[in-house]
């Protein structure tokens, strides 16, 4: 079962189990999947959907920024419970140990010694964390403090 199907039947499980949240969350990204395949005129595959999961998991948490900035615990706290659905398809998120890992690894690679080349370790080390569901602002803090260590 691909992960577009196991997301459809889920759905229809929370629908059945009357769970609100779930149902509503999961409806949601059925129709970011459904919308990214009308856009493509073709099937999307299990990475295209990762991908768009990951999308998804970075716009909800950029909105519980937002939220809690603006003084609205109960809408980023809504959002954080869709966050925690969504991650549920994802893979386990890299752990700092690994993160570290693969910016030595970029940094040894690019042969990097400022933080002007920031960009190319940081392109270096996402590539070295591919599947592995890492997120781009803790990349980036470990690359700006092997930088500036150097």
């Amino acid at each position: 079962m691909n992960l577009k199907d196991k997301i459809t039947a889920d759905m229809t499980a929370a629908m059945k189990a009357k769970d609100a949240a779930r149902t509503s969350t999961l409806r949601m990204v059925k129709a970011a999947i459904t919308n990214r395949e009308k856009e493509g005129g073709a099937a999307i595959t299990d990475e295209e959907v990762l991908k768009l999961l990951r999308s998804q998991v970075k716009q909800r948490r950029d909105s519980v920024e937002q939220y809690q900035k603006g003084g609205r615990p109960e809408l980023a706290q809504k959002e954080q419970a869709e966050i925690v659905i969504i991650e549920e398809y994802l893979p386990q998120a890299a752990s700092q140990e690994e993160i570290d890992q693969a910016v030595a690894a970029a940094l040894a690679e690019t042969g990097a010694s400022t933080v002007k080349d920031m960009g190319a370790v940081m392109k270096a080390a996402m590539a070295r964390l591919a599947g592995k569901n890492a997120d781009g602002k803790t990349v980036s803090a470990a690359v700006k403090v092997k930088l500036s260590s150097l």
